[in-house]
C-alpha cells in the first residue's frame, strides 16, 4: 500500500520528532554498554557510521520526495 504525499509528511515529520530521539537513546544505551576502548579506532568508528545511518535505509520510503511540492495538488 502506498502512502500518499500528506500521509509520509506527517509520518516523517512524527519520525524525526518522536522516533529518531528514542533511536539515539536506543542506540546510546547499546553503544555504552559495549566495550567500545578495547577495539581498534577503526572498529570503532565504523561501529558508529553504522549506527549513524542504519536508521534511514527502512524509513527511506517515507521520506522520499518529501521536500517536493504536492503532486496531487491542483494547480
Amino acid at each position: 500500500m502506498a502512502l500518499s504525499y500528506k500521509a509520509r509528511k506527517r509520518w516523517s515529520l512524527f519520525v524525526l520528532l518522536v522516533g529518531f530521539p528514542l533511536y539515539i537513546i536506543l542506540a546510546w544505551g547499546i553503544l555504552s554498554r559495549l566495550n567500545l576502548w578495547q577495539l581498534p579506532l577503526v572498529v570503532e568508528f565504523l561501529i558508529y557510521v553504522f549506527f549513524g545511518v542504519a536508521w534511514i535505509f527502512p524509513l527511506k520510503p517515507i521520506f522520499k520526495g518529501v521536500g517536493q511540492p504536492d503532486p496531487d495538488a491542483k494547480d
